[in-house]
């Protein structure tokens, strides 16, 4: 299996954050596109425009690859697909909120074999490829590892919003009732901070193939364990749960599932 090089991924990254950095906190055409179970799902320009920038480049490099964006599906067939998102959080986007960052995933067979996910508004770039994760600030590149707590009273849980997950409120909150604290809203920049050490467990109860694929080897690569409920792989989506360590993931799934 040959993997692009972790370089083409950086100069996916910034062609998106050419287009999406002009955009952010400037007047924005905000629509809603339909979505089951959502009254409002925001989209922009910024989306559209910077999914459309990565597609014309990844089709010009690898023409026989797979393409699977938030804004325009499926395009191809193929063992490799890559998976984007142009602008995941496009609420704090909108919002003036730096949490959201642009999702640049590759799946080989059906895996996530590599991920970025660049956040252009700080400057930082999450990255994994193979060869263990890393992150990129003001010139400074690190390797991501995360932390041990050692248990779930002195983990702290992220979700980006508890309105999202009425299917498993009560699971949610056997789990919140059990770690040391629970904040809300951060998205994916929440799941680098986990990468990152700063965060244990990471929850979120919906999501699709676009918000989650980038980030499984990031996770992996880092130390970490991310599945669905029912430990199965993530790539899929659904709900998914990311943990710093492979004890507090089996704690957790435990809770969120309703064992004791």
């Amino acid at each position: 299996m040959q993997l692009p090089d972790v370089g083409f991924l950086h100069s996916l990254a910034d062609i998106a954050d050419a287009e999406t950095l002009p955009r952010y906190r400037s007047a924005l055409v905000i629509e809603n596109k339909p979505k089951e179970g959502w009254s409002f799902d925001p989209v922009t320009e910024a989306d559209r425009q910077a999914e459309m920038a990565i597609r014309n480049a990844i089709q010009a490099r690898y023409p026989d690859h797979a393409i699977l964006g938030e804004e325009f599906g499926v395009s191809g067939t193929g063992p490799y697909r890559w998976v984007l998102d142009p602008v995941d959080g496009t609420r704090p986007f909108i919002c003036g909120l730096p949490v959201w960052a642009t999702l640049i995933g590759l799946t080989v067979h059906g895996r996530a074999e590599a991920g970025l996910m660049s956040q252009a508004f700080t400057g930082e770039r999450f990255w994994a490829a193979g060869d263990g994760a890393w992150e990129e600030r003001a010139g400074r590149r690190r390797r991501l590892a995360t932390r041990d707590v050692g248990s779930l009273s002195q983990a702290i849980l992220h979700t980006t919003s508890p309105q999202h997950g009425r299917d498993h409120a009560t699971g949610f909150d056997r789990l919140a009732q059990a770690v040391r604290m629970t904040r809300y809203g951060g998205e994916s920049y929440a799941v680098a901070m986990l990468a990152a050490g700063h965060i244990d467990l990471c929850f979120e109860p919906a999501l699709q193939p676009y918000d989650i694929v980038a980030l499984i080897p990031i996770i992996e690569q880092a130390g970490g364990v991310v599945t669905r409920l029912d430990g199965s792989r993530a790539e899929q989506g659904g709900a998914v749960l990311m943990s710093a360590t492979p004890r507090l993931h089996e704690e957790a799934l435990r809770l969120l599932n309703g064992a004791g």
